[in-house]
Protein backbone atom coordinates (compact mmCIF):
# COMPACT_ATOMS: atom_id res chain seq x y z
CA UNK A 1 0.00 0.00 0.00
CA UNK A 2 2.83 2.58 0.72
CA UNK A 3 4.45 1.73 -2.16
CA UNK A 4 1.42 2.69 -4.14
CA UNK A 5 1.04 6.00 -2.48
CA UNK A 6 4.82 6.84 -3.37
CA UNK A 7 4.04 5.97 -6.99
CA UNK A 8 0.78 7.77 -7.29
CA UNK A 9 2.42 11.33 -5.84
CA UNK A 10 5.41 10.71 -8.17
CA UNK A 11 3.16 10.53 -10.73
CA UNK A 12 1.21 13.57 -9.99
CA UNK A 13 5.01 15.60 -9.78
CA UNK A 14 6.00 14.38 -12.99
CA UNK A 15 2.75 15.63 -14.52
CA UNK A 16 3.31 19.31 -13.09
CA UNK A 17 6.66 19.56 -14.08
CA UNK A 18 5.85 18.68 -17.43
CA UNK A 19 3.21 21.67 -17.81
CA UNK A 20 3.68 25.09 -19.44
CA UNK A 21 3.57 28.00 -18.42
CA UNK A 22 0.92 30.21 -20.38
CA UNK A 23 2.33 33.15 -22.48
CA UNK A 24 1.46 36.51 -21.03
CA UNK A 25 -0.56 38.79 -23.19
CA UNK A 26 0.53 41.27 -24.81
CA UNK A 27 -0.56 45.05 -23.53
CA UNK A 28 -2.76 46.50 -26.66
CA UNK A 29 -1.46 50.51 -24.91
CA UNK A 30 -0.37 52.06 -21.89
CA UNK A 31 -1.83 55.38 -20.48
CA UNK A 32 0.63 57.81 -18.67
CA UNK A 33 -1.22 60.82 -17.49
CA UNK A 34 -2.88 62.47 -20.54
CA UNK A 35 -0.09 60.37 -22.70
CA UNK A 36 -1.28 57.57 -24.24
CA UNK A 37 1.48 54.54 -26.24
CA UNK A 38 0.13 51.77 -28.23
CA UNK A 39 1.47 48.62 -28.87
CA UNK A 40 2.66 48.99 -32.66
CA UNK A 41 1.81 44.83 -32.74
CA UNK A 42 -1.04 44.98 -30.98
CA UNK A 43 -4.73 44.85 -32.70
CA UNK A 44 -5.42 48.10 -31.61
CA UNK A 45 -2.75 49.82 -33.49
CA UNK A 46 -4.45 48.56 -36.93
CA UNK A 47 -7.79 50.01 -35.70
CA UNK A 48 -5.94 53.46 -35.43
CA UNK A 49 -5.87 55.74 -38.65
CA UNK A 50 -3.40 58.88 -38.39
CA UNK A 51 -3.96 62.31 -40.44
CA UNK A 52 -1.62 65.21 -40.85
CA UNK A 53 -3.83 68.31 -40.76
CA UNK A 54 -3.35 71.08 -42.92
CA UNK A 55 -4.99 74.44 -43.79
CA UNK A 56 -7.48 75.97 -46.58
CA UNK A 57 -9.11 79.10 -46.78
CA UNK A 58 -12.28 79.34 -45.39
CA UNK A 59 -15.16 81.79 -45.07
CA UNK A 60 -16.91 81.08 -41.69
CA UNK A 61 -20.30 81.37 -41.72
CA UNK A 62 -22.68 82.71 -38.97
CA UNK A 63 -26.22 81.89 -38.63
CA UNK A 64 -28.14 84.92 -36.77
CA UNK A 65 -31.81 85.83 -36.37
CA UNK A 66 -32.11 89.58 -37.59
CA UNK A 67 -35.03 92.18 -37.95
CA UNK A 68 -36.29 94.90 -40.74
CA UNK A 69 -35.90 98.09 -39.63
CA UNK A 70 -36.59 101.36 -41.43
CA UNK A 71 -33.93 103.97 -41.89
CA UNK A 72 -34.56 106.92 -39.34
CA UNK A 73 -33.79 109.13 -41.62
CA UNK A 74 -36.05 107.85 -44.27
CA UNK A 75 -39.24 107.76 -42.04
CA UNK A 76 -41.02 110.64 -40.69
CA UNK A 77 -44.35 111.19 -38.53
CA UNK A 78 -46.51 113.51 -39.19
CA UNK A 79 -47.46 115.79 -36.05
CA UNK A 80 -48.83 119.08 -36.95
CA UNK A 81 -46.60 121.41 -34.45
CA UNK A 82 -50.03 123.89 -34.52
CA UNK A 83 -53.65 123.36 -33.36
CA UNK A 84 -56.20 123.50 -35.63
CA UNK A 85 -59.21 121.27 -37.56
CA UNK A 86 -58.38 119.79 -40.30
CA UNK A 87 -60.76 120.75 -42.98
CA UNK A 88 -59.65 118.67 -46.34
CA UNK A 89 -57.56 115.51 -46.59
CA UNK A 90 -55.76 113.84 -49.78
CA UNK A 91 -53.58 111.38 -48.36
CA UNK A 92 -54.18 107.75 -48.84
CA UNK A 93 -52.15 104.61 -47.84
CA UNK A 94 -49.65 103.85 -50.07
CA UNK A 95 -49.78 107.25 -51.81
CA UNK A 96 -46.71 108.07 -52.95
CA UNK A 97 -45.54 111.58 -52.15
CA UNK A 98 -42.63 114.30 -52.49
CA UNK A 99 -41.94 117.59 -50.21
CA UNK A 100 -44.08 119.58 -52.46
CA UNK A 101 -47.32 116.80 -52.30
CA UNK A 102 -50.27 118.39 -49.88
CA UNK A 103 -51.84 116.11 -47.64
CA UNK A 104 -54.39 117.42 -45.64
CA UNK A 105 -55.61 121.28 -44.88
CA UNK A 106 -56.53 122.82 -41.29
CA UNK A 107 -57.83 125.77 -40.51
CA UNK A 108 -55.41 126.68 -37.57
CA UNK A 109 -55.89 130.02 -35.26
CA UNK A 110 -52.31 130.13 -34.96
CA UNK A 111 -52.04 130.44 -39.09
CA UNK A 112 -54.93 133.30 -39.32
CA UNK A 113 -52.46 135.12 -36.33
CA UNK A 114 -49.44 134.78 -38.17
CA UNK A 115 -51.43 136.07 -41.33
CA UNK A 116 -52.59 139.15 -40.28
CA UNK A 117 -48.72 139.75 -38.10
CA UNK A 118 -47.85 139.61 -41.79
CA UNK A 119 -49.68 141.77 -43.18
CA UNK A 120 -50.13 143.93 -40.97
CA UNK A 121 -46.19 144.59 -40.89
CA UNK A 122 -46.08 144.79 -44.62
CA UNK A 123 -48.63 147.76 -44.36
CA UNK A 124 -46.45 149.26 -42.26
CA UNK A 125 -43.41 148.88 -44.06
CA UNK A 126 -44.94 150.61 -47.19
CA UNK A 127 -45.77 153.43 -44.92
CA UNK A 128 -42.70 154.49 -43.80
CA UNK A 129 -40.98 153.75 -47.67
CA UNK A 130 -43.48 156.11 -48.74
CA UNK A 131 -42.22 158.55 -45.24
CA UNK A 132 -38.86 157.98 -46.02
CA UNK A 133 -39.34 158.87 -49.89
CA UNK A 134 -40.53 161.65 -48.99
CA UNK A 135 -38.37 163.32 -47.05
CA UNK A 136 -35.28 162.69 -49.28
CA UNK A 137 -37.44 164.19 -52.14
CA UNK A 138 -37.74 167.56 -49.50
CA UNK A 139 -34.07 167.25 -48.61
CA UNK A 140 -33.08 167.01 -52.39
CA UNK A 141 -34.99 170.43 -53.19
CA UNK A 142 -33.55 171.97 -50.41
CA UNK A 143 -36.92 172.20 -48.50
CA UNK A 144 -36.62 169.06 -46.05
CA UNK A 145 -34.81 169.05 -42.47
CA UNK A 146 -31.66 166.02 -42.34
CA UNK A 147 -32.78 165.27 -38.68
CA UNK A 148 -36.01 164.59 -40.43
CA UNK A 149 -34.79 162.49 -42.89
CA UNK A 150 -32.97 160.23 -40.62
CA UNK A 151 -35.74 159.70 -38.17
CA UNK A 152 -37.39 158.52 -41.44
CA UNK A 153 -34.75 156.23 -42.24
CA UNK A 154 -34.53 154.72 -38.95
CA UNK A 155 -38.38 154.13 -38.87
CA UNK A 156 -38.28 152.08 -42.36
CA UNK A 157 -35.21 150.15 -40.97
CA UNK A 158 -37.49 148.85 -37.79
CA UNK A 159 -40.41 148.15 -40.06
CA UNK A 160 -38.77 146.44 -42.68
CA UNK A 161 -36.93 144.00 -39.90
CA UNK A 162 -40.59 143.62 -38.37
CA UNK A 163 -41.50 142.36 -41.95
CA UNK A 164 -38.99 139.86 -42.91
CA UNK A 165 -39.42 138.20 -39.39
CA UNK A 166 -43.26 138.31 -40.27
CA UNK A 167 -42.39 136.71 -43.35
CA UNK A 168 -40.05 133.90 -41.98
CA UNK A 169 -43.25 132.92 -39.71
CA UNK A 170 -45.22 132.97 -42.69
CA UNK A 171 -42.34 130.13 -44.02
CA UNK A 172 -42.71 128.06 -41.42
CA UNK A 173 -45.68 127.04 -41.99
CA UNK A 174 -44.35 126.14 -45.39
CA UNK A 175 -46.73 128.98 -47.02
CA UNK A 176 -45.62 131.38 -49.53
CA UNK A 177 -45.46 134.83 -48.54
CA UNK A 178 -45.96 136.13 -52.26
CA UNK A 179 -48.96 134.16 -52.59
CA UNK A 180 -50.75 134.16 -49.34
CA UNK A 181 -54.23 135.56 -49.32
CA UNK A 182 -55.79 136.04 -45.76
CA UNK A 183 -57.66 133.42 -44.05
CA UNK A 184 -56.30 130.98 -46.39
CA UNK A 185 -56.04 127.18 -44.79
CA UNK A 186 -53.16 125.96 -43.39
CA UNK A 187 -51.61 123.23 -46.04
CA UNK A 188 -49.63 120.25 -44.12
CA UNK A 189 -46.88 118.82 -46.47
CA UNK A 190 -45.16 115.28 -46.53
CA UNK A 191 -41.82 116.12 -44.82
CA UNK A 192 -39.93 113.38 -47.18
CA UNK A 193 -40.22 111.81 -50.35
CA UNK A 194 -41.62 108.52 -49.49
CA UNK A 195 -44.83 106.19 -49.53
CA UNK A 196 -48.29 106.70 -47.02
CA UNK A 197 -47.74 104.49 -44.76
CA UNK A 198 -49.79 105.36 -41.99
CA UNK A 199 -53.15 107.90 -42.16
CA UNK A 200 -55.24 108.80 -39.42
CA UNK A 201 -56.59 111.87 -40.58
CA UNK A 202 -60.12 112.52 -40.33
CA UNK A 203 -62.12 115.41 -42.08
CA UNK A 204 -63.30 117.42 -38.86
CA UNK A 205 -61.26 116.30 -36.00
CA UNK A 206 -59.60 118.20 -34.15
CA UNK A 207 -55.10 118.87 -33.96
CA UNK A 208 -53.66 119.99 -30.79
CA UNK A 209 -50.09 121.14 -31.59
CA UNK A 210 -48.49 118.83 -28.83
CA UNK A 211 -51.19 115.52 -29.89
CA UNK A 212 -49.75 112.39 -31.46
CA UNK A 213 -48.96 112.23 -35.07
CA UNK A 214 -51.75 111.81 -37.30
CA UNK A 215 -49.73 109.97 -40.29
CA UNK A 216 -46.54 108.58 -41.29
CA UNK A 217 -44.17 108.52 -44.42
CA UNK A 218 -41.51 106.29 -44.99
CA UNK A 219 -39.02 105.59 -47.88
CA UNK A 220 -38.55 101.58 -48.02
CA UNK A 221 -36.84 101.36 -51.10
CA UNK A 222 -33.85 100.85 -48.48
CA UNK A 223 -34.22 99.26 -44.99
CA UNK A 224 -32.17 98.77 -42.14
CA UNK A 225 -31.75 94.71 -41.25
CA UNK A 226 -30.38 94.30 -37.18
CA UNK A 227 -28.14 91.18 -37.31
CA UNK A 228 -27.22 90.15 -33.60
CA UNK A 229 -23.90 88.04 -33.33
CA UNK A 230 -23.59 86.04 -30.38
CA UNK A 231 -21.26 87.16 -27.64
CA UNK A 232 -19.23 83.69 -28.35
CA UNK A 233 -18.33 84.46 -32.11
CA UNK A 234 -17.89 88.21 -31.54
CA UNK A 235 -13.47 87.15 -32.25
CA UNK A 236 -14.44 86.93 -35.99
CA UNK A 237 -16.98 90.10 -36.28
CA UNK A 238 -14.42 92.57 -37.41
CA UNK A 239 -13.59 90.35 -40.39
CA UNK A 240 -17.62 90.36 -41.30
CA UNK A 241 -17.36 91.70 -44.88
CA UNK A 242 -20.96 90.34 -46.54
CA UNK A 243 -24.11 89.07 -45.32
CA UNK A 244 -27.23 87.07 -46.92
CA UNK A 245 -30.60 87.31 -45.70
CA UNK A 246 -33.12 84.83 -46.31
CA UNK A 247 -37.44 84.87 -45.74
CA UNK A 248 -39.12 82.31 -44.04
CA UNK A 249 -42.16 82.84 -46.54
CA UNK A 250 -39.80 83.40 -49.66
CA UNK A 251 -37.84 79.86 -49.74
CA UNK A 252 -35.22 80.50 -52.37
CA UNK A 253 -35.24 83.94 -51.78
CA UNK A 254 -31.69 85.14 -51.08
CA UNK A 255 -30.95 89.28 -50.55
CA UNK A 256 -27.32 91.31 -49.96
CA UNK A 257 -26.84 93.34 -46.75
CA UNK A 258 -23.96 95.78 -46.50
CA UNK A 259 -22.89 96.00 -43.24
CA UNK A 260 -22.11 99.87 -42.39
CA UNK A 261 -21.78 99.67 -38.33
CA UNK A 262 -21.50 97.39 -35.47
CA UNK A 263 -22.27 98.04 -32.36
CA UNK A 264 -19.71 98.73 -29.53
CA UNK A 265 -22.04 97.44 -26.64
CA UNK A 266 -23.33 93.84 -25.95
CA UNK A 267 -26.46 93.20 -25.10
CA UNK A 268 -27.61 92.19 -21.86
CA UNK A 269 -30.19 90.08 -22.50
CA UNK A 270 -29.26 88.12 -25.65
CA UNK A 271 -25.36 88.39 -25.04
CA UNK A 272 -24.66 89.27 -28.65
CA UNK A 273 -23.90 92.50 -30.42
CA UNK A 274 -26.11 94.29 -33.21
CA UNK A 275 -24.36 94.76 -36.67
CA UNK A 276 -26.27 97.04 -38.68
CA UNK A 277 -26.64 96.11 -42.54
CA UNK A 278 -28.50 98.36 -45.29
CA UNK A 279 -30.42 96.25 -47.76
CA UNK A 280 -31.90 97.57 -51.46
CA UNK A 281 -35.68 96.73 -50.96
CA UNK A 282 -37.10 98.19 -54.27
CA UNK A 283 -40.04 95.37 -54.29
CA UNK A 284 -40.78 95.70 -50.62
CA UNK A 285 -40.15 92.66 -49.86
CA UNK A 286 -38.61 93.51 -46.42
CA UNK A 287 -41.22 94.55 -44.32
CA UNK A 288 -40.06 96.79 -40.90
CA UNK A 289 -40.64 94.81 -38.02
CA UNK A 290 -40.03 91.15 -39.97
CA UNK A 291 -37.58 88.75 -38.71
CA UNK A 292 -35.47 87.09 -40.82
CA UNK A 293 -32.48 84.92 -40.90
CA UNK A 294 -29.04 86.37 -41.58
CA UNK A 295 -26.22 84.64 -42.69
CA UNK A 296 -22.57 86.88 -42.19
CA UNK A 297 -19.34 85.64 -43.74
CA UNK A 298 -16.15 86.71 -42.67
CA UNK A 299 -13.06 87.34 -45.06
CA UNK A 300 -11.38 83.70 -45.41
CA UNK A 301 -8.99 82.91 -43.22
CA UNK A 302 -6.95 79.60 -42.93
CA UNK A 303 -8.75 77.69 -41.13
CA UNK A 304 -8.65 73.84 -39.71
CA UNK A 305 -11.17 71.62 -40.63
CA UNK A 306 -10.89 68.02 -38.68
CA UNK A 307 -13.57 64.92 -39.44
CA UNK A 308 -15.98 64.55 -36.74
CA UNK A 309 -15.02 61.27 -35.24
CA UNK A 310 -11.58 62.28 -34.44
CA UNK A 311 -12.57 64.81 -31.74
CA UNK A 312 -14.27 63.29 -28.45
CA UNK A 313 -16.22 64.97 -25.52
CA UNK A 314 -15.49 64.97 -21.94
CA UNK A 315 -17.00 67.55 -19.20
CA UNK A 316 -17.99 69.99 -21.61
CA UNK A 317 -14.62 69.79 -23.43
CA UNK A 318 -13.44 68.72 -26.33
CA UNK A 319 -9.90 67.15 -27.64
CA UNK A 320 -8.33 65.02 -29.71
CA UNK A 321 -5.29 62.56 -29.81
CA UNK A 322 -2.39 64.23 -30.79
CA UNK A 323 0.78 62.43 -32.29
CA UNK A 324 4.31 63.62 -30.21
CA UNK A 325 6.22 60.72 -31.13
CA UNK A 326 5.77 57.19 -33.12
CA UNK A 327 2.69 55.18 -31.54
CA UNK A 328 2.16 58.30 -28.30
CA UNK A 329 -0.52 60.39 -28.30
CA UNK A 330 -1.43 63.30 -26.33
CA UNK A 331 -4.96 64.67 -25.17
CA UNK A 332 -5.27 68.06 -26.67
CA UNK A 333 -8.25 70.60 -25.86
CA UNK A 334 -9.82 72.34 -28.78
CA UNK A 335 -12.13 75.07 -29.54
CA UNK A 336 -14.19 74.40 -32.52
CA UNK A 337 -16.68 76.13 -34.41
CA UNK A 338 -19.37 74.46 -35.65
CA UNK A 339 -19.67 72.22 -39.10
CA UNK A 340 -18.13 73.13 -42.23
CA UNK A 341 -18.06 71.23 -45.40
CA UNK A 342 -19.12 68.29 -42.99
CA UNK A 343 -15.80 68.86 -40.90
CA UNK A 344 -15.72 70.39 -37.69
CA UNK A 345 -13.77 74.01 -37.73
CA UNK A 346 -11.31 74.12 -34.87
CA UNK A 347 -10.85 77.28 -33.35
CA UNK A 348 -7.43 77.12 -31.60
CA UNK A 349 -5.80 74.06 -30.15
CA UNK A 350 -4.16 72.81 -33.33
CA UNK A 351 -1.83 74.38 -35.70
CA UNK A 352 -0.66 73.05 -39.52
CA UNK A 353 1.47 69.55 -39.87
CA UNK A 354 0.34 68.74 -36.42
CA UNK A 355 -0.55 64.79 -36.65
CA UNK A 356 -3.84 63.83 -35.23
CA UNK A 357 -5.62 60.04 -34.60
CA UNK A 358 -8.22 61.02 -37.25
CA UNK A 359 -10.60 57.80 -36.91
CA UNK A 360 -10.43 55.14 -33.90
CA UNK A 361 -9.46 57.64 -31.29
CA UNK A 362 -12.75 56.35 -29.00
CA UNK A 363 -10.93 53.27 -28.17
CA UNK A 364 -8.32 55.09 -25.83
CA UNK A 365 -10.76 56.65 -24.04
CA UNK A 366 -10.82 52.86 -21.94
CA UNK A 367 -6.86 52.81 -21.45
CA UNK A 368 -5.21 51.97 -18.48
Amino acid sequence: MKQIQIFFYGTLLLASCTQRTPPKTAVSCELHGDTVIINPGSALAKKIHIDTLNTQLLAQQMPAVGQVKMIPNQYAEIAPTFSGRITAAYLKLGMNVTPATPLFEMNSPDFIIAQKAFFQAKEQLALAEKKLNRQRNLVANGVGVQKELEEAQMSYDVEKKEFESARLSIRLYKADPDKLVLGQPLVIYAPIAGEVIENKVVVGQMVKSDGASVAAVAELSKVWVAGHVKEKDISAVPQINQSQITIAGLPGKIITGKIFHINELIEENSRSVEVLMECENPDHLLKPGMFVTVNFENTPQPTILVAPQSVLQQSNTSFVFRQIAANMYVRQIIKTNGLQNNKIVVKAGLAKNDTIISDGAYYLLDAR
